[in-house]
């Protein structure tokens, strides 16, 4: 590989094996939407976090349910996510948002005209877990640098998964993040060190 070739993603070597994969995908999250399945608790914990109006990030966006919901809160959302398929889900079934095919370890919105001050990121449904290892920390720094000065972000991800949450927490301070607050799930139940769930409220290092 030369220094010019991306690493591909977790995410797009499973699709790679697997071309329907992500159809399957999408057609899942679309059955339990009909079905009233609860799939928005994650924008519900951000929409908490914001006044009307705020600028959101849903990095690793999939097919929209969290920029989705978010948008219509009342916010300004921009989703961006590698999977092509997803991101055309997520213009049909969430239109409203802007919704941008890209890798997030090359995140440089204010180059395609998207500004970069978010108040919120959002990275949820365990996106931190299918990042290859080689690229985490640029993703965070990429966080870092599309965030507000006062603004958040928050990572889900689960245990067990090829990513350690000491180590990850490691990468977020050396990509210029600090975690201002850990919980165990979307619904605010608190961190311990028997949690098999990390959600990490994060804003830029002072």
């Amino acid at each position: 590989m030369t220094s010019n070739e991306r690493t591909p993603s977790g995410w797009e070597e499973l699709t790679a094996a697997d071309p329907a994969h992500s159809t399957w995908y999408v057609e899942r999250f679309r059955k339990l939407a009909a079905e009233g399945t609860d799939i928005v608790g994650e924008a519900r914990l951000i929409d908490a976090m914001l006044g009307r109006g705020s600028r959101v990030l849903d990095a690793g966006c999939g097919p929209g349910r969290i920029g989705g919901h978010l948008h219509g809160a009342g916010h300004t959302v921009v989703g961006v996510d590698v999977d092509p398929v997803l991101i055309e889900a997520a213009r049909t079934d969430h239109p409203g948002p802007t919704w941008v095919v890209g890798d997030l370890a090359e995140l440089d919105l204010p180059a395609q005209g998207i500004a970069a001050e978010f108040d919120v990121i959002v990275c949820a449904g365990n996106v931190m877990t299918f990042l290859a290892p080689a690229t985490r920390t640029a993703v965070l720094s990429g966080f870092a640098r599309h965030l507000a000065p006062t603004g958040r972000a928050v990572i889900g991800f689960g245990a067990d998964r090829g990513y350690d949450f000491a180590e990850f927490l490691s990468d977020a301070e050396s990509a210029g993040l600090t975690a201002d607050l850990r919980l165990s799930t979307w619904d605010l139940r608190p961190f311990t060190d028997g949690s098999d769930f990390l959600v990490a409220v994060l804003s830029r290092a002072s």
